[in-house]
């Protein structure tokens, strides 16, 4: 084990001293492994424990929270950086005498440190929380095993020092998420979402290994590290593979992270059990595509970034900044007419991921990922307070809900903190992460999008306060007694509004804590040093136009959802003219997928069916029919009448002759004698003859 401890380059904005870690960084790599040996071990012994196997799962979680607190501290109080490769899985030669390394290992920095602490933390509390959720559920042992393979596929990708290492990470998340996705097969929908959201991802996922591709062959090497010193230093020769490295990798960032229009799968992969969800939209799997943008930022920043495409119509980062855009405001207003509660939560991340990769292609390297933090705190919290919700009703659709407050104390306050905090409000934690993406915005100039992002704000309050009115407030409208969750499941909800409503605090400007540093600082902890902005003090007017946002949508969702009626869809009473038929038709994007997807089963798989029966076949049976006439050939008239003729004819010959020469050996002496001097006389004769 050679760990490559590298330094921060001297002089760049926000660089800090950085140090190898110690033994933390060593033991680091025991979180990317200790899923997989819960994995086995719940495969193994699962069924016969109490919780079917999750113990194993939540004891790993909690062994890996236990390494990434350490870190996190440690790197909060001085940088860390140790990149660690352990063994080499492979090399090829390339050209110029250099030889293409595969590697695994683990890295160690700001940004990984962070993504360790975060699915561990929420990670623990989702695998306690689904302790109670699943109990007496079917497949709770398969259940948890894959859970534990989603959270270990996880850790694999954001440990990653390399790019291939990266792409088993997340492609491991893929199948993790299609087990889980399609848990409860017997119901086809569950299939088909799985399918869906497993397809939809491999599209994306080609631009992910082809952009892998481009920049390892481009540059000589898959580490992290040097590429992104590689882009930093500018190489000559380099730009045309990272501009093309760049976008492919965009490609697999927007399958994974949901970015329009490759967002249709998300939504429909609320099929699968909520404590899944929760996981998938906090800390895994949603968030690999904003990871992916944040670990190569350099190449964006430096490089890729401002080169023209599309005839010079638009820059790399403007397409990237552009989708952000689309989606954090076109999937938010989808939340508004959605009936399931879990789904509008779905399209509430869509459109948070939306934000951070905004924010990531604006240059707002710091802003984005303090979003992507404090998003997985309360996120999970309001995933894990509809799954108490839907444990107690036994259904997902809000029109069976209502005054649900009263018999779920528990959830309704922490869904409360949770909801504020999603709509940014002051003091709560998604005021300050999502103010600073409206800072860099203004910061970058782009006008525009700040404006589509304040809009956003607005949308992300009026369908929170629709969602809680509907579901707790008024009468219930429901079958059955509902009833509050068990403790092991509200328990998370407590912990986790903690850092909502604090975790902002982490990142406020000019506030530091003693030897603590700020999130900005110890996130820097990273082999390039970053030059995105920081303002020294809260621009509380910029602030102001986003807080007074999401007051308003608050108050007018309040105003339309707020009254209770004899239904739900009477309470639901809202209708634009066009934009909600459409809203309700999801712009008509699973119409489009689904007609690439007839149009692929149907017109173009028969044309390759005729193709292949009249023209490949033709070929294929064409070939083989010559091939069995020379055969017949070869066989009848070269081997069995020439060379078997002449073999067998030799073959006669010599049998004939041995058979006369056969009367001549009798075993008579006599005959022999009268042959002996028969040859004698014959033989003086012929002298006597011939002399």
């Amino acid at each position: 084990m050679n760990p490559l401890v590298l330094a921060a380059e001297e002089g760049a904005e926000h660089a800090v001293e950085l140090a190898a870690g110690g033994a933390a960084t060593q033991w680091a790599g025991l979180m990317l492994v200790s899923p997989f040996v819960a994995f086995l071990l719940i495969i193994w012994l699962g069924k016969n424990m109490k919780y079917k196997g999750g113990e194993f799962a939540v004891a790993a979680m909690g062994l890996n929270l236990v390494i990434a607190t350490i870190l996190f501290f440690q790197n909060a109080q001085g940088g860390i950086l140790n990149d660690t490769h352990i063994f080499e899985i492979g090399r090829i030669g390339l050209f110029e005498g250099r030889d293409l390394v595969f590697e695994l290992g683990w890295m160690v920095d700001g940004l990984s440190i962070m993504m360790y602490w975060v699915v561990a933390f929420v990670g623990l509390l989702v695998f306690i929380y689904a302790l109670g959720y699943m109990h007496g559920d079917v497949r709770v042992t398969m259940f948890f095993a894959s859970f534990s393979l989603f959270a270990g596929a996880m850790l694999i990708l954001v440990g990653a020092p390399n790019l291939i290492q990266l792409i088993i990470g997340w492609e491991g998340v893929g199948l993790a998420s299609y087990l889980l996705i399609g848990h409860y097969w017997e119901d086809l929908d569950n299939v088909r979402s799985g399918n869906k959201a497993f397809l939809t991802n491999k599209v994306a996922d080609v631009g992910l290994i082809l952009g892998a591709i481009f920049l390892g062959m481009g540059i000589g090497d898959f580490r992290f590290t040097h590429i992104n010193e590689a882009a930093a230093a500018g190489e000559a020769g380099l730009q045309t593979v990272a501009v093309a490295g760049a976008l492919l990798m965009f490609l697999g960032a927007m399958g994974k992270s949901a970015q329009f229009p490759l967002h249709i799968w998300l939504p429909d992969a609320m099929a699968g059990p909520t404590p899944v969800s929760a996981l998938m939209h906090a800390a895994t799997m949603v968030t690999a595509g904003v990871y992916l943008m944040a670990r190569l930022f350099p190449v964006y920043q430096y490089m890729a970034g401002e080169a023209e495409i599309l005839g010079g119509i638009i820059t790399v980062r403007g397409l990237m900044v552009g989708i952000g855009a689309i989606t954090l405001l076109a999937m938010g207003l989808l939340a508004l007419v959605a009936n399931d509660l879990k789904k509008v939560l779905a399209y509430s991340t869509v459109s948070q991921l939306g934000y951070m990769m905004t924010a990531v292609a604006a240059g707002g390297y710091t802003a984005g990922l303090f979003h992507l933090f404090t998003h997985a705190f309360f996120k999970a919290l309001l995933f894990l307070g509809a799954g108490s919700v839907i444990h107690a009703v036994h259904s997902n659709n809000m029109t069976d809900m209502g005054g649900l407050r009263k018999d779920m104390p528990h959830t309704f306050r922490t869904f409360i903190i949770g909801s504020l905090a999603l709509a940014g409000i002051i003091p709560l934690a998604g005021f300050w992460s999502k103010d600073e993406i409206l800072a860099t915005l203004d910061y970058e100039g782009y006008t525009f999008v700040f404006w589509v992002a304040v809009a956003g704000a607005f949308v992300t309050a009026f369908y929170m306060t629709r969602a809680i009115a509907l579901t707790f407030f008024g009468t219930y409208k429901g079958h059955g007694h509902p009833h509050e969750s068990p403790t092991i499941m509200t328990g998370p909800l407590w912990v986790l509004a903690v850092p909502s409503v604090i975790a902002g605090f982490l990142n406020v400007p000019g506030l530091e804590f003693g030897s603590f540093h700020n999130f900005t600082t110890w996130l820097a902890a990273r082999v390039v040093p970053l030059g995105d902005h920081h303002p020294e003090a809260p621009d509380w007017g910029l602030a102001a136009i986003g807080l007074g946002a999401a007051v308003l949508g608050i108050a007018l969702g309040w105003l339309v959802f707020g009254r209770d009626a004899d239904t739900q869809e009477a309470r639901d009473r809202l209708e634009i003219p066009v934009l909600y038929p459409l809203l309700r038709a999801k712009y008509f994007m699973d119409h489009i997928a689904w007609a690439i997807v007839g149009f692929t089963m149907g017109p173009a798989a028969r044309a390759m069916n005729w193709v292949n029966t009249y023209i490949l076949d033709g070929i294929v049976n064409g070939v083989g029919a010559i091939t069995m006439a020379l055969g017949r050939f070869v066989y009848g008239g070269v081997d069995q009448r020439g060379i078997d003729g002449f073999f067998n004819g030799v073959a006669m010959a010599s049998d004939a002759a041995g058979s006369a020469m056969r009367k001549l050996q009798t075993g008579r002496v006599q005959q022999y004698a009268a042959g002996f001097m028969v040859g004698a006389l014959v033989l003086v004769a012929a002298v006597a003859i011939f002399r």
